[in-house]
């Protein structure tokens, strides 16, 4: 089992990742502590993992509530059904919510966890590629509402992480692609080797190879649990991690949440930045190509929505959370391993990219 921690003081916690993380019952009663376990998951992932999960725990009376699986369920309307399934089962502080799924979940589970009688304890055992390098780890919860992705949450640390890289080996292979552009997003922003890495192993990474994925998931934990301790409420340098994200929530919004898979939006995002980047002058085109290159190599989309206007796309971003004083704000790559937040974009310039 490797480990790493998140640093923020009396908030810090440890991240467990290997074969056998929800398996590893002794380390997770002790984060659970004196409470009470309420497993949150959904109708995909409940027939695979949830009775393990509930057996392993059954001396603290674990219960469970399941939810139907899709971006289009982390929401509001979700949120109440969870905090009054808490109610009725008379939950108290000494309640401790485990997130067992994917981002939808995890997000959704960690935002009730922060306003459930003012916030009580949570841990995260992400199942998807994408939670379990990006999602899970910075405290990072919220819903979506139908005016703006993300737009309702709250900053708060889960108790834990567990990620079993077992879960992977029932993960459709669509979902693990789009887990794969927030491991390319690590690379472009922080991490050239990284980057190679992901180019060289193409093959091994699909074949769920385990050295590998255990690689690039503790470097990408590694690398947000560094900016995190340094920006936990993304006031300037966490702001980072949104490489190809005002587009991708863009998209999502637009076309409907769950339509496109975030990290499919984020794959696009990415190129949009990566080329918007190129007519600053800061990549090249060989760079540009060689962005493109590696997200089809994952079978991801690097298009646009061909329904979708620079009109649209301009709606969306104005209510993008990294906006100051009605500015849209970019993060762009400035060269390979580099990103910039820049906020002299001008809309002609997005309306000239989409058209293109």
């Amino acid at each position: 089992m490797l480990e790493l921690a998140v640093n923020l003081d009396e908030r810090s916690y440890p991240i467990f990742i290997g074969q056998s993380a929800l398996q590893d019952n002794g380390r997770l009663v002790h984060h659970i502590g004196d409470c009470r376990p309420i497993i949150i998951t959904n109708d995909t992932v409940a027939p695979l993992y949830l009775q393990g999960l509930l057996d392993s725990l059954a001396d603290l009376d674990p219960l469970s509530f399941v939810i139907p699986d899709g971006e289009q369920y982390k929401s509001l309307e979700w949120f109440e059904k969870i905090s009054a399934f808490l109610l009725q089962n008379n939950c108290g502080r000494d309640t401790c919510l485990i997130a067992l799924g994917g981002g939808v979940i995890g997000d959704l589970t960690g935002f009730v966890a922060a306003c459930y009688q003012r916030g009580v304890p949570f841990i995260q055992i992400p199942t998807t590629v994408l939670s379990q390098v990006d999602s899970s780890v910075g405290g990072k919860t919220a819903v979506n509402h139908p005016l703006g992705k993300n737009m309702i949450g709250a900053f708060y640390q889960p108790q834990a992480v567990f990620i079993d890289t077992n879960s992977l080996h029932t993960l459709p292979a669509r979902e693990f692609a789009a887990g794969m552009a927030e491991v390319i997003k690590y690379g472009l922003i922080y991490d050239t080797e990284l980057f190679a890495f992901i180019e060289q192993n193409v093959e091994k990474l699909q074949q769920l190879d385990e050295a590998s994925l255990q690689h690039i998931i503790y470097r990408c934990c590694e690398i947000k649990a560094l900016i995190v301790a340094q920006d936990e409420k993304e006031n300037g340098l966490r702001a980072l991690l949104n490489l190809g994200h005002t587009f991708a929530h863009a998209i999502e919004a637009q076309m409907g949440y769950g339509v496109w898979l975030h990290g499919e939006a984020v794959a696009t995002g990415m190129v949009l930045a990566a080329k918007l980047a190129h007519t600053r002058g800061d990549l090249s085109q060989t760079e540009v190509d060689r962005i493109v290159t590696l997200l089809k190599l994952y079978n991801l989309p690097t298009e646009i929505p061909s329904e979708m206007t620079a009109e649209q796309f301009l709606m969306h971003m104005r209510k993008d959370k990294k906006n100051k004083k009605g500015t849209i704000r970019f993060i762009l790559p400035t060269q390979f391993g580099q990103c910039a937040l820049v906020d002299d974009v001008s809309d002609d310039q997005v309306r000239a990219l989409i058209e293109q």
